[in-house]
Parts: C-alpha cells; sequence; structure tokens
C-alpha cells in the first residue's frame, strides 16, 4: 500500500469510524498508524490532505476529526449527561455532577429532557437492569403506576418501580429482585421515568 493513496484515505476513514462507534470518540494519530502500518507524520499528512479534499473535518487539532459518517451521526443525536450513580439496592446519594456526556439519537429517544445514571447493584435485576447499566431517563416530576422512576427520598436517591398502595395510603417502590421487599413512603419526590437501558452484552 503507497503511503498515499485513495485505499489509504479509505483506510483511515473506515478505522476512525469503527473506532468512534466502539469508544465514542475519534483515535490518537499514533493508533491510527499502528492500524494502518504507517508512522504518524505518515498520518498527520494524509489526514491534512484528507481535509483539503473535504473527505473529512477537523475541529481543534486531530482528535477533532469527523468523517461523514460521525458528522451524520452526531447531527441526529443529543448529548445525554451521566449524573452519577443511582443505587438499585440500599438508596445513595445522587451525585448531581456531570462524568461524561452519551450521544444518542432522537429518533431512539424521542421528544423530552434527558439523563443517564449508572445503575449500582441488583435490585433491579428482574427488569434486566444490572450493576454497570447505563439508564436513560425522561426528566419529569409525575409518573404512572407500573413505571420505572429515579425517586428522590430525603435528599437519597434510588430506581424502582412506582405504585400507590391504596389500603396503606403510602407510595410502594418496587424492587426487581424477587429477595427484596417493597419499600413505602408517604412522600417521595420523582426525578424522572425509566426509558431506556445501555448495557454490554455477555
Amino acid at each position: 500500500m503507497k503511503v498515499m493513496s485513495e485505499n489509504v484515505f479509505n483506510a483511515i476513514i473506515e478505522y476512525i469510524d469503527s473506532y468512534y462507534l466502539e469508544n465514542n470518540c475519534v483515535p490518537t494519530l499514533q493508533e491510527i498508524a499502528d492500524a494502518i502500518h504507517l508512522n504518524k507524520s505518515n498520518v498527520s499528512r494524509n489526514l491534512q490532505v484528507m481535509k483539503e479534499r473535504g473527505l473529512i473535518e477537523v475541529n481543534g487539532g486531530w482528535r477533532g476529526v469527523k468523517t461523514k459518517k460521525i458528522a451524520k451521526i452526531l447531527s441526529d443525536a443529543i448529548r445525554i449527561p451521566v449524573v452519577g450513580s443511582i443505587a438499585c439496592g440500599t438508596p445513595m446519594l445522587a451525585e448531581e455532577n456531570i462524568e461524561s456526556y452519551i450521544p444518542i439519537s432522537i429518533s431512539i429517544l424521542g421528544t423530552g429532557k434527558f439523563f443517564a445514571l449508572r445503575a449500582k447493584g441488583n435490585s433491579m435485576i428482574n427488569a434486566n437492569i444490572c450493576d454497570g447499566d447505563f439508564v436513560i431517563v425522561r426528566q419529569q416530576n409525575t409518573a404512572e403506576e407500573g413505571q420505572i422512576v429515579v425517586a428522590l427520598v430525603e435528599d437519597e436517591a434510588t430506581l424502582k418501580r412506582f405504585y400507590i398502595d391504596k389500603k396503606k395510603r403510602k407510595i410502594r417502590l418496587h424492587p426487581e429482585n424477587d429477595e427484596m421487599e417493597d419499600m413505602y413512603f408517604d412522600k417521595i419526590d420523582i426525578q424522572g421515568v425509566a426509558v431506556k437501558v445501555i448495557k454490554d452484552i455477555d
């Protein structure tokens, strides 16, 4: 393979696209060089020519490279803030700091304002929400019975299925785990309703 050719351009684009889809960022010059068996300076020269030809966009250095595929993904996506961890089991204090962002297509989520939390614990395993999964939540302060909500109870947040117990006149938060018991409260603050789960496939 020549140092600079259409084949090299295509190989670089294919590698950047596949890397981005897996890691949600573009590779370093060294990673590109290792992948297509060129040195860093040759990769840099190729990227410069590709930029001049309009094959890629570059914003703020080579880590800001956008191929046509990446640009299309980003144009159809919104950035969902990851705002810490949520306890699936013993409630823990909600962390309001934004740890990172997850780009997700608008067509998948629909309308609304969203945030993401990383599930912690096993209280929702019967709902296929496991420790470490990202839970996408539509921000709202009301919910229908049976929906999975992020509930704030005395400044502690938990992820549970929401019910109203009319006999006890209390709110019932149901863990989706046969080994755990329901939690009852006089009052909770609903932070949002879970709509999607992002998880690794075993």
